[in-house]
């Protein structure tokens, strides 16, 4: 298992966001926010300064965290977090992947993060074969250029657990389309991180991690790794035991007060570089 980040968790400001990069063993990051525009929607100069930064930096992109599919299929009200990206009808996304491919192809990244739609409730079948449909359409764009799809389970979108996330995934055979697990996420929808990643373990190419507690009221709050009811020390020796041997993210959510994100990441990277190491052992 390997040590990553989604840069604007630190600071949308890549240059600063790299300053706490150089502090722990990562070596290559993920995209999603830069300078406060989306990856998916950046000019042409963005991508030329972060190569350069990077390159400068010794660093990599093992993912590029798209907004692609964050868009309403089921007549939904409900909508999550955009990441400074703008909400586009369904058949511009396929535009907007496309264009997310050939980011993904100038940073050599092997993976594009997807989502399923916005949540409007249970994944009935109905549901799920107009997922399964629409991705249906994608996958020959992901052939082409050769890069995987991570379909992420996402708690705002009709994909939320690992058990919804392999529902689908079972149905689609693809070598192109894999699984982002998101045990936060999970969380939110009442799913254990052991029993989602138990369900969708055979199709999982990469990880983000968060960390929550579950308020009165049932909304959760996004705290630092290692400081909600996740249990990340046994659910990272479930990861190791399972044979995954790639790229644990994180996406912390956290906001403290007094505390900059810059200072929230470093203790949730502090706190994941620890628990790595003592997983090795287990």
């Amino acid at each position: 298992m390997k040590l990553s980040v989604i840069t604007d968790e630190i600071d949308s400001d890549l240059e600063r966001a790299l300053c706490v990069v150089h502090e722990f063993p990562i070596e290559q990051v993920e995209l999603r926010t830069l300078w406060g525009v989306n990856i998916a929607e950046v000019g042409e100069e963005t991508p030329m300064r972060t190569q350069r930064l990077l390159r400068d930096a010794g660093l990599g992109v093992c993912s590029i965290a798209s907004p692609v599919f964050k868009t309403d299929l089921f007549g939904t009200r409900q909508r999550g977090a955009m990441h400074s990206a703008a909400e586009q009808p369904l058949e511009q996304h396929f535009e907007l992947l496309q264009r997310c491919l050939q980011i993904a192809h100038l940073f050599n990244a092997p993976l594009v993060r997807i989502f399923a739609f916005w949540r409007a409730g249970e994944l009935t079948p109905e549901r799920e074969e107009r997922i399964v449909s629409v991705l249906e359409r994608a996958l020959p764009a992901a052939e082409r250029a050769r890069i995987v799809l991570g379909l992420e389970n996402e708690h705002s979108c009709q994909v939320g657990t690992g058990a919804e996330l392999a529902r689908v995934l079972t149905q689609l055979d693809s070598p192109w389309l894999r699984a982002v697990w998101d045990p936060g996420n999970a969380f939110v929808l009442g799913e254990a991180a052991n029993e989602g990643y138990h369900a969708i373990q055979p199709w999982v190419a990469h990880i983000h991690l968060k960390d929550g507690i579950r308020e009165p009221d049932g909304a959760v709050r996004w705290v630092p790794i290692g400081e909600g009811e996740i249990g990340y020390a046994q659910h990272l020796a479930q990861i190791a035991q399972s044979g995954y041997q790639g790229f644990l993210s994180l996406e912390t959510h956290a906001r403290l007060e007094n505390l900059t994100q810059a200072e929230v990441s470093r203790r949730c990277l502090q706190t994941l570089q620890s628990l790595i190491e003592h997983v090795r052992f287990v």
